[in-house]
């Protein structure tokens, strides 16, 4: 059996890894903290209802994210009963340099193959969290770096592919075409690719505010999925801000 995760390890690994939010919203909280005790009534009550907003706003944020990443399914890979897998499959996952779900997916099917791919690139993913998250945490054995373009792979030779909380790092949308395009080069006839992913939606927008913009709408993976000829045969909400798209190559059956 793999490790098991700690409490609250997703939550903290928000922080650390985003430490420069929430510098500057401790900073804004102090800030119009001493601004709402000003004798100008104007001033300390636009304060008082700005200071309540921010407080407001970071405990949702760090409540949804502990809910998300320490209380659901997500991790636990319970929501994949719902897919039928056979007991040998070649299975591929691809993460954007912090990789939590490699060795859960290794103990979920003990006798698949797995490789692991990280496509992470500083120049084209320029997230300041994932360079803190890598030193943070040593990559998974024999995990192979790779380009969004190119999988060292036989065309039709892989059984299941997962991106998982990682394709959204895509920020150029042909890169993201061309990406998709590849893992359907490599899926067999009968494979799927699993992509898990926040939505730029409405519960997300209630959770992460502006946050949200750094996540795709629905409308632009279906998009996405089009362009790359790959057909969704179904869709899972994990929990109303996680949704799970189950993808095969348009034209085949579910």
């Amino acid at each position: 059996m793999g490790k098991i995760r700690k409490p609250f390890q997703g939550t903290w690994n928000i922080i650390r890894f985003n430490w420069h939010f929430y510098t500057l919203s401790i900073a804004a909280i102090v800030v119009l903290f001493l601004l709402s005790k000003s004798t100008n009534a104007t001033v300390s009550t636009a304060s008082f209802i700005l200071l309540f907003f921010v407080i407001a706003l970071t405990l949702v944020s760090l409540a949804v994210s502990s809910y998300v990443y320490d209380f659901s399914n997500l991790y636990t890979l319970d929501w994949l009963d719902k897919i039928h897998f056979s007991d040998k499959e070649k299975i591929v996952n691809i993460h954007a340099g912090f990789d939590e779900t490699s060795e859960l997916i290794q103990n979920k099917f003990p006798y698949a193959e797995l490789l692991v791919f990280d496509f992470y690139d500083p120049v084209k993913h320029p997230e300041v969290s994932i360079k803190r998250a890598r030193m943070a945490y040593p990559p998974y054995p024999n995990t192979q770096p790779i380009s969004t373009n190119h999988l060292p792979l036989m065309d039709d030779s892989t059984d299941r592919i997962f991106n998982i909380l990682s394709a959204h790092e895509i920020r150029n949308d042909m890169e993201r075409v061309n990406f998709f395009k590849e893992l359907k080069r490599v899926l067999n006839s009968s494979g799927q690719i699993i992509v898990t992913e926040h939505l730029r939606d409405v519960f997300n927008f209630f959770a992460y505010n502006i946050g949200f913009f750094h996540f795709h709408s629905r409308a632009t993976w279906l998009r996405t999925f089009q362009q790359s000829e790959l057909q969704v045969v179904k869709e899972i909400k994990i929990t109303p801000f996680i949704t799970t798209f189950i993808l095969k190559n348009n034209g085949t059956t579910s």
